[in-house]
């Protein structure tokens, strides 16, 4: 803990940042503990913050404190997983009332959810059905909180390649689930949608996500984009037509057209501003190049834009199944409005900058000048970015979960040990 801090101390001299240890050790010999996809790894409600990893033995375990206390709760639960599958994350939110709620441990497999037996409590049920419908085949669960406090939560449905994205929503009143969609993007037994998804103050949902025709990645294509402003139920496109559901690769609106081939990645992060206007981020290289660039993609109240984020000089190619070991890490996106105009933060993690948590930064909003530095002086390996986005949403601030984790290519462990995991404060 000292030299990590004593290695941080330089830029904390320059940009508002405090690293927190949590007192934790997670499981490091896979991203199991740090994929993007994790919604979410941390959450705040009211004036406590709560976390959740899997621990060195394949324990869940949960943690809270106050959201301005140095000292952290851990509760090792009775709750155990198979960390040896990089999928199998664990997402966390807390709803209205302050109960927690807790998926994990899913890929391809049956549900497993629990909630919190007490408001504010992390001692957990046991596992329960939501609506027991399409429960048996589940990967990547994310829960997403609305304004009134309701839930919603999203899984794929079927294998790589052939899965659908179902979803349900949690009424905080009855302490119940109900199935909105059954199939709210199709695959149609063709191909798989794999989705990023953003609720905004107002409650607007914004989806987005790349097609992909097989389990290979390299079939990833094209980024779609639709909305829905009455909680999920129905949903439009970014000019107001009304989507016919289930969404298709006919009827879906393209964002931005990008070829099979293209390194395109898959579940990275989207936001929108205080205007509801969608900002998408991604990776992928252009045609011509051997460079995969990170990207901004957003809509400007008339039409779809884009540009490149920073520049990278380093080829890598995407290909195959599985967890892959990629030299940088999926990008995660927040916005925030100053002085009538957008800030905008954009996590990474690239080898070229010593595969540390790097953000850049853009106070012009969507002009190409990007300020790009570097939060820890430490390597952090195969970690992903994931912050609290309640805590954003309130009161703009960023905290990450930070944790050194190994990964080998496709799905394969490693023989790093558990890793100390902290909390990196950017304010």
């Amino acid at each position: 803990m000292l030299s990590l801090l004593a290695l941080l101390l330089p830029l904390s001299a320059i940009y508002p940042q405090k690293l927190v240890d949590t007192g934790g050790y997670g499981y490091a010999a896979n991203s199991v503990n740090t994929a993007i996809f994790r919604t979410n790894s941390l959450v705040t409600h009211k004036d406590s913050q709560y976390l959740a990893f899997w621990d060195g033995e394949g324990y869940l375990v949960l943690g809270k404190r106050g959201v301005d206390s140095e000292k952290w709760t851990l509760c090792v639960t009775q709750h155990r997983g198979n960390v040896k599958d990089a999928h199998n994350v664990i997402s966390l939110m807390v709803d209205g009332e302050g109960y927690l709620h807790v998926a994990f441990d899913h890929h391809d497999t049956p549900l497993r959810y629990c909630r919190g037996v007490r408001p504010g409590s992390l001692i957990l049920g046991e596992p329960e059905l939501m609506t027991g419908q399409d429960e048996d085949r589940v990967t990547y669960p994310g829960f997403y909180r609305l304004p009134d406090g309701d839930l919603i939560f999203t899984y794929r449905s079927g294998a790589s390649g052939r899965g659908n994205l179902v979803m349900n929503r949690y009424d905080t009143a009855s302490k119940k689930w109900e199935r909105l969609h059954n199939i709210l993007i199709d695959g149609e037994e063709e191909r798989s949608a794999y989705w990023q998804m953003f609720v905004d103050k107002k409650g607007s949902i914004h989806l987005s996500w790349v097609w992909r025709e097989t389990w290979d990645v390299a079939t990833n294509h094209d980024l779609c984009y639709a909305r829905s402003d009455d909680g999920g139920v129905s949903w439009i496109k970014s000019n107001g037509d009304p989507y016919r559901l289930p969404i298709t690769a006919e009827n879906a609106e393209y964002a931005w057209l990008i070829p099979m081939g293209s390194e395109l990645i898959n579940q990275t992060s989207m936001s929108a501003d205080r205007k509801g206007n969608p900002y998408i981020a991604g990776y992928w290289r252009d045609q011509g190049s051997d460079i995969p660039q990170y990207r901004l993609v957003w809509f400007d109240g008339i039409r779809w834009q884009q540009q490149q984020v920073a520049e990278r000089k380093t080829p890598f190619s995407l290909s195959g199944g599985g967890t892959k070991m990629i030299p940088i890490s999926r990008p995660q996106l927040a916005i925030d409005e100053k002085r009538g105009g957008n800030i905008i933060y954009y996590l990474f993690r690239d080898v070229e900058r010593g595969s540390k948590v790097t953000l850049a930064k853009n106070v012009s909003g969507t002009k190409s000048d990007w300020e790009v530095i570097d939060l820890t002086d430490f390597s952090v390996d195969a970690w992903e970015p994931s912050f609290d986005t309640e805590l954003w949403k309130e009161k703009q601030k960023l905290h990450i979960y930070v944790q050194r984790s190994s990964q080998g290519d496709g799905e394969k462990t490693t023989d790093l040990e558990p890793q100390p995991l902290y909390l990196l404060e950017y304010e």
